[in-house]
């Protein structure tokens, strides 16, 4: 009887561990899906941060693109007014070339006159005219020459800058694409 009594005890004593283990097991579950949640939750929670930051970013760049295609537009607008401005300038000057060219034309005809009475007097003030028409048209070719190379260096700052904003924008993406990662 003593050792049914030790059988008894001992099986209690297991039962009990039994039980001890079986209630362990059931609070390692729920602590295992408490860590579950919780991990889904942060998983969660970094995904939602990093969208966040990525439609920042896709702002941001659509805001950058937007100011690029403004100044674009200002500088072709700027071209366009020095290109306009040029061109009435180049008229102007070709207007008084034609002028003076025929001021040159009608001395020349009233010259023609008076050629015989005073015909060195008179080639001196042609030969000054002349010298005066050329140092005109070399006016007009350097102020041309000079709204072209202004117009160039315009025209090179907007490429200078326009890649510079590429960069920018390359530089970014990398950004966004290490971030992502």
């Amino acid at each position: 009887m003593a050792r049914a009594k030790v059988v008894d005890v001992g099986q209690e004593d297991l039962s009990a561990q039994v039980r001890d283990l079986q209630r362990a097991v059931v609070e390692l579950r729920a602590e295992l899906e408490r860590m579950h949640i919780v991990r889904e939750d942060a998983v969660q929670a970094a995904k939602r941060d990093a969208n966040q930051e990525i439609n920042q970013l896709k702002a941001a760049i659509a805001a950058l693109r937007d100011e690029l295609e403004r100044a674009n537009v200002q500088r072709e607008q700027e071209v366009q007014r020095t290109l306009a401005a040029s061109q009435g300038e180049i008229v102007q000057l070709r207007g008084t070339a034609e002028s003076l060219r025929g001021v040159l034309e009608t001395m020349r005809m009233e010259n023609e006159a008076l050629v015989q009475a005073a015909h060195a007097a008179s080639a001196n003030e042609i030969e000054q005219l002349k010298a005066m028409a050329a140092a005109l048209r070399e006016q007009l070719e350097m102020a041309q020459f000079n709204k072209e190379n202004a117009l160039q260096l315009e025209q090179q700052g907007a490429r200078a800058e326009i890649a510079q904003l590429q960069e920018t924008i390359g530089a970014m993406r990398k950004e966004m694409e290490l971030q992502q990662h």
